[in-house]
């Protein structure tokens, strides 16, 4: 049984493959190689670090979009050489002009923003998204104003340049009815407005759907090394997983027959059971509500999670593993234990498990590139 001393304290870090994220990039390039890419990197970078990763990614991307002003100013102030897009805009005249100054692009999508944008005192022109609503019915302009507000923003000495852009509701969903009237009606647009610039395809599309590729994909998941359809991995898809999260073993006992383990008393031993507890909770990011097939990795061998994951543990069946004890390094996922399939167990998405992990799990960068 391992003794070493824990020198790294709990342990549990997620270590994050820039190789891996930049052979995600060249898959997008291969299947989208007449079109530009917006690489997106908002949410931290799906939880893998906004910084390393939008300068990873910079060389290899025509552009990276932020969902946040603030996460826009960071990598200006980074220095990251490409244009980045704010994917919501700007919510204030400061905000307006202050994205105007650091050379920001940004997406308009509410008709007072479109106001606010054409009757301000610019430092400088800026680059527009125009997003316009084809099916969604969450933001962008609705379709009947798209050609009046496509030819303001034209006319505008406010607009460097203009690109139309559209989200599909459904793109997950290649069969869905719903994405072949969206693709349709957006090209409808675009032929209307005469755009020479257009954005439709997320990682789906730009996966599934080439007609929907058009100048610009907006991949995000998919760089992560993560699938974004249900019924087909990322293996499948030639996607490389870049987040590994680990932690450690940091303790075992044996539990007789009738002993339960955990909060709620919900697991009961049902025979002599040898439990480990592992440093990962929903503290860490770790999903609280996973089902009773749950699994970790632990030297390869995939052990089950018993009992209820509390804000900084998890307690795990490692009868099977006798050699295993303190210090044992563990996979909550990554090689061997995609995120997807811990995604099912917790009734949740891919997303989801990548976006919140904590920012006390340390990250760890790998790669070419890292420090």
């Amino acid at each position: 049984m391992p003794t070493e001393s824990f020198s790294l304290g709990r342990g549990t870090q997620a270590v994050i493959d820039l190789a891996a994220l930049r052979h995600n990039m060249e898959l997008v390039r291969r299947q989208a190689p007449h079109s530009k890419v917006l690489g997106v990197v908002k949410a931290d970078a799906y939880g893998h670090g906004l910084l390393p990763v939008a300068t990873a990614l910079a060389d290899s991307s025509d552009a990276l979009g932020v969902a946040t002003f603030e996460e826009g100013l960071a990598l200006k102030k980074t220095g990251v050489q490409r244009p980045i897009l704010l994917m919501e805009g700007v919510f204030s005249l400061e905000q307006l002009k202050e994205a105007s100054a650091q050379g920001l692009n940004l997406v308009v999508h509410q008709p007072w923003q479109l106001a606010m944008l054409l009757e301000a005192d610019l430092p400088r022109p800026v680059g527009v998204w125009l997003k316009v609503d084809t099916g969604m019915h969450r933001l962008g302009i609705a379709d009947n104003g798209c050609a009046l507000f496509w030819q303001q923003l034209n006319n505008s000495p406010n607009v460097a340049d203009l690109v139309l852009m559209s989200h599909l509701a459904c793109a997950d969903e290649p069969d869905h009815t719903l994405n072949q009237r969206q693709g349709e009606l957006f090209r409808q647009l675009k032929s209307s407005v005469g755009a020479q610039q257009a954005s439709l395809a997320n990682s789906a599309a730009t996966l599934d759907r080439v007609d929907f590729h058009h100048e610009w994909v907006r991949p995000g998941l998919m760089l992560y090394g993560a699938s974004p359809f249900a019924d087909r991995s990322a293996e499948s898809l030639g996607l490389k997983p870049a987040m590994h999260l680990q932690s450690r073993i940091i303790s075992r006992s044996t539990v007789l027959p009738g002993e339960s383990v955990g909060y709620g008393a919900t697991w009961t031993a049902a025979a002599r059971t040898e439990v480990a507890v592992v440093a990962i909770g929903y503290g860490d990011g770790y999903p609280r509500h996973i089902g009773k097939s749950t699994q970790i990795l632990i030297k390869g061998q995939r052990c089950p999670v018993v009992g209820r994951v509390s804000m900084d543990m998890i307690t795990v069946d490692v009868s099977a593993m006798p050699e295993v004890g303190p210090n044992t390094p563990v996979t909550l996922w990554g090689p061997g234990l995609p995120v997807e399939e811990v995604a099912q167990w917790a009734n949740t998405i891919n997303y989801e498990l990548l976006c919140q992990v904590t920012g006390r799990v340390q990250r760890v960068y790998q790669g070419s590139g890292a420090d």
